[in-house]
C-alpha cells in the first residue's frame, strides 16, 4: 500500500515512520523542512497531568505517555540519531499562600486517585530546587512526567522512515482528489497518487484544498518559546509556574515558554511576548537572568474547538485520514497518534481511543 502523508512535523514524521515500519510505501509532502513549524517551537514536555485540562485529553495523554519509553528505544535503534529524552518529573511551583493552598488541594486529589505525586512544603521544595525564587512557597512533584528534544526526535523519525524507503517531497499541496481507485494530490510539480492519504498538516490542515466540503476546524494559536543557554544545567527537573515553564537540558540549553496568542497565521516574534516570558522566568528562577539568549522560536499550534485532536478516517472521503489538531500536546500524543493511524490505515482496526478523536464530531 502507498500512503501519502501531508505534513512533515512531528505527527507527520511519526505516522510516516510507523507506516513504513509496517511495510507501507510512504511519501511525505510538505513545502517546509522537517520539523520547521510548530514542532520547532515546542519545548517537548511530556506532562499529561499538567496539560490534561479535561478527562478526554488526560486519557489520551496517559495512553501515549505509557508508550514513550519503548517508542524512544526503538526510534534510537532504528534511526541512529541522538536526541535528549528524560523522565525525571516536573515541579509545579506555587508562589504565595493562595497558590500553595490550590496546589495542595490538587495534590490531595491526585493522592486520593492513586496518582504518583509528592507534595513539597517550603523546606522540601528548597532541597529539590535550591535556585527557585524566594517567593516560591511550595511545589508538587509529578515524577512520571518529563521531556524530549522535539526537533531532534522528529529528525530521528524522518531518518528512520527514510531508512525504510519513505520519500520526502518539498512541495505544496494544491488540491486533493479522492478517486474510485486512488487518492491523488496535486503539487506545483505534478500529481502524486496513493492508496490512502493522511492529513497531518497542523494549523495548515484547513488550507489543503479539496480535503472536505467543510475544512477541518483547526485554528492557529501562536506560541513563542525562548531558547536560552546557561553555563550548566539550571535545574534537574522541569519547572512550572502559573506564568511560564522552564525545561532544562543537560547541556545548558534552557527552554522557556510559552505564549498563547490568537493572531491568525502571524509567525512573527514580538517584544511583548519575549519580555513577558523573560520576566516570568526570572520571577520563578532568578539565576536564569545570566543565561545567554540564543533565539526566539515561534510556532502555530493547531487548536480544535474542544482542544482534542482530530484522528481517524474521514466520513466524506474514504481514502483520507486525519491526524491533526493536537494543539499544545502534539509531542506528548505522538506515539499514540502514529499507532492509531497505522492500525486504521493498514489493518482497518479501530482502537477505543478513536472514539475521543473521531473526525465525525466535526462532520468531517
Amino acid at each position: 500500500m502507498k500512503v501519502i502523508v501531508v505534513g512533515a512535523g512531528v505527527i507527520g514524521c511519526a505516522v510516516a515512520c510507523e507506516l513504513a515500519a509496517r511495510g507501507a510505501q510512504v511519501e511525505v509532502v510538505d513545502p517546509r523542512p522537517i520539523a520547521a513549524g510548530a514542532t520547532h517551537a515546542s519545548a517537548g514536555m511530556l506532562a499529561p497531568y499538567s496539560e490534561g485540562h479535561h478527562d478526554g485529553l488526560l486519557t489520551l495523554g496517559l495512553a501515549s505517555l505509557s508508550r514513550y519509553d519503548a517508542f524512544i528505544e526503538r526510534l534510537r535503534r532504528d534511526s541512529n540519531v541522538p536526541f535528549e529524552y528524560e523522565r525525571t518529573g516536573t515541579l509545579q511551583v506555587a508562589i504565595g499562600p493562595a497558590e500553595s493552598a490550590q496546589l495542595e488541594a490538587v495534590a490531595s486529589e491526585y493522592q486520593a486517585k492513586g496518582i504518583a505525586c509528592e507534595w513539597l512544603d517550603t523546606p522540601a521544595m528548597r532541597d529539590a530546587a535550591p535556585l527557585l525564587s524566594q517567593d516560591a512557597t511550595a511545589a508538587l512533584l509529578l515524577p512520571v512526567q518529563g521531556y524530549v528534544d522535539a526537533t531532534g526526535m522528529t529528525r530521528a523519525l524522518a531518518a528512520a522512515a527514510q531508512r525504510r524507503g519513505a520519500r520526502f517531497t518539498a512541495e505544496r499541496v494544491l488540491s486533493v482528489a479522492d478517486g474510485p481507485s486512488a487518492v491523488s494530490v496535486t503539487t506545483p510539480e505534478g500529481a502524486i497518487e496513493g492508496d490512502a492519504l493522511v492529513l497531518a498538516a497542523g494549523s495548515w490542515s484547513a488550507a489543503v484544498a479539496g480535503i472536505t466540503t467543510w475544512p477541518p476546524p483547526v485554528k492557529p494559536i501562536r506560541g513563542q518559546l525562548l531558547h536560552l543557554r546557561a553555563a550548566s544545567r539550571i535545574s534537574s527537573r522541569i519547572l512550572w509556574s502559573s506564568q511560564c515553564y522552564i525545561v532544562p537540558w543537560h547541556n545548558g540549553t534552557t527552554l522557556v515558554g510559552a505564549t498563547v496568542e490568537d493572531v491568525g497565521f502571524d509567525e512573527r516574534p514580538t517584544v511583548e511576548g519575549v519580555h513577558r516570558l523573560l520576566a516570568a522566568a526570572q520571577a520563578l528562577l532568578p539565576p536564569i537572568a545570566v543565561a545567554a539568549f540564543e533565539e526566539v522560536r515561534v510556532g502555530l499550534r493547531p487548536k480544535t474547538p474542544d482542544e482534542l485532536p482530530i484522528i481517524g478516517a474521514s466520513s466524506t472521503m474514504r481514502r483520507v485520514f486525519h491526524a491533526t489538531g493536537h494543539y499544545r500536546n502534539g509531542i506528548l500524543l505522538t506515539p499514540l497518534t502514529a499507532e492509531l493511524i497505522a492500525d486504521l490505515v493498514l489493518d482497518e482496526r479501530e482502537p477505543p481511543e478513536l472514539t475521543l478523536t473521531s473526525p465525525l464530531r466535526f462532520g468531517l
